[in-house]
């Protein structure tokens, strides 16, 4: 047995085409790219910004998040096909160090233009998708950390997250009672910057869009407990359209107002054996930071695990809603826990903390790209809701319909993609095609 990586019409990621499908419904690329500034001399362009940003935006979607993989795909075939070259004939994609002078060049207006654009796009897509109506849209904001290592501009310690790291913010959109959540804006800050750090500006901006392009729908906006200054608050309370609901850190006050129902849950555990909680409400005001009461839910809980003492483990949130405690809470609250497995996969699946390049701006290029190859693989996965893989994480969308090897054969009317006859997921491949624009025959 003989094997050798001589076969130069082939590729590894031939299922990449549905990328391409699913880019052309978005116009993402195009968008991003109009939002730069080309200040390169004419005669020397060799490849331009549109190609590089599709050529990194599809790489990250295929799990080539470094630049450095240019160097072997530069030549694929598919990746070719992909900017809108020639498959076989056309030149060679752009190689690393072209890349990297490509992401060290925008600047911070370019790169606010290019956030905008790409929740710009995302809102236009459901627009269409539902056609301009929905009951509800919900609005989660959430920061994470990005590890950094090495001398990266503004990359500081962090005792929360014990080291020196990024704190990116994502948003995502939910509409009416869907499953997943959409992801509308990923920004990069500094690692000391506080929780809620930029969260009115962007809360501002989101809210506006959405309720242009959605205007009966009604907005809700759900935040953990790094957003509850005042100014967040404020700011919600002043949206006269907007329900929300930010969690709150436990202080002395509000321990002693719930300290009525964390006694009933103490009895209740104590009884049972088991992890018991009680719902409760109050009104409540800082001394100086809050101009009036506001509605505070608590859930006051006692855990018990096997082996373990009971503890206590009081929560609170402040909200303008007016439905019971227990339904907001266990109804509304807690399904802001699927956007955790979102970010999972942002990190796990799209490798969003590839920011290694020691320019603040370049990282933050970097995001921004990575955002929107996830947005691309959320639109696939939208496609693929009456399947089994309606709920599949993008690293297994990836595995079983992106990485497939293929044979690329270019006639004169024609280019041929000659995928393996034993592909197990043939027939949902064939049904997400098809949703994509795909014609049979």
């Amino acid at each position: 047995m003989v094997a050798k990586f001589d076969q130069r019409q082939g590729s590894s990621d031939g299922g990449a085409i549905l990328l391409k499908a699913a880019e052309r419904r978005l116009g993402l690329t195009s968008a991003l790219a109009a939002c730069l500034r080309d200040d390169r001399e004419s005669g020397k362009v060799r490849h331009e910004l549109s190609e590089l940003i599709t050529q990194r935006v599809m790489a990250i979607a295929l799990g080539y998040e470094d630049a450095n993989d240019a160097a072997r795909l530069a030549s694929d075939p598919i990746h070719k096909l992909l900017v809108g070259r020639d498959p076989v004939e056309g030149e060679d994609l752009a190689s690393q160090p072209t890349l990297s002078r490509f992401e060290n060049a925008p600047d911070s207006k370019e790169l606010f233009r290019m956030t905008e654009a790409l929740a710009d796009r995302v809102i236009e897509r459901h627009r269409k998708r539902l056609h301009g109506r929905a009951r509800r849209i919900t609005i989660d904001m959430d920061p994470t950390d990005d590890p950094t290592h090495g001398q990266q501009e503004f990359a500081f310690f962090n005792s929360h997250y014990h080291g020196y790291c990024y704190l990116p913010m994502v948003c995502f959109l939910t509409f009416n009672e869907e499953a997943d959540q959409y992801l509308v804006a990923a920004v990069l800050r500094r690692g000391n910057a506080s929780g809620s750090a930029g969260a009115v500006g962007i809360l501002r901006r989101l809210i506006a869009r959405v309720s242009e392009a959605f205007p009966k729908a009604k907005i809700r906006v759900r935040l953990d407990g790094g957003f509850a200054s005042p100014k967040v608050l404020d700011f919600l309370d002043c949206e006269p359209k907007v329900e929300y609901l930010v969690n709150m850190a436990s202080n002395a006050v509000l321990k002693r107002k719930a300290e009525s129902a964390m006694k009933q849950a103490r009895r209740a555990s104590k009884i049972s054996g088991q992890t018991e909680h009680v719902y409760g409400e109050c009104r409540y005001a800082t001394k100086k930071t809050w101009p009036w009461k506001r509605r505070v839910l608590y859930k006051a809980e006692v855990v018990r695990a096997a082996g373990k003492e009971a503890k206590d483990n009081p929560r609170f949130v402040v909200t303008n809603l007016k439905q019971s405690p227990q339904w907001i809470y266990e109804q509304v609250y807690c399904q802001r826990g699927d956007v955790e497995n979102r970010i999972k996969e942002l990190h796990d699946g799209m490798q969003i903390g590839r920011t290694s390049c020691s320019n603040f701006l370049a990282n933050t290029f970097r995001v921004l790209l990575t955002a929107a190859a996830y947005v691309l693989m959320q639109e696939m996965r939208l496609h693929l809701a009456p399947t089994r893989h309606a709920r599949a994480q993008v690293s297994t969308l990836r595995e079983h319909f992106l990485k497939l090897g293929a044979q690329v054969i270019v006639t004169v009317r024609r280019i041929v993609l000659h995928l393996p006859q034993a592909f197990p997921y043939r027939d949902s491949f064939h049904r997400l095609a098809l949703s994509l624009g795909a014609q049979t025959g």
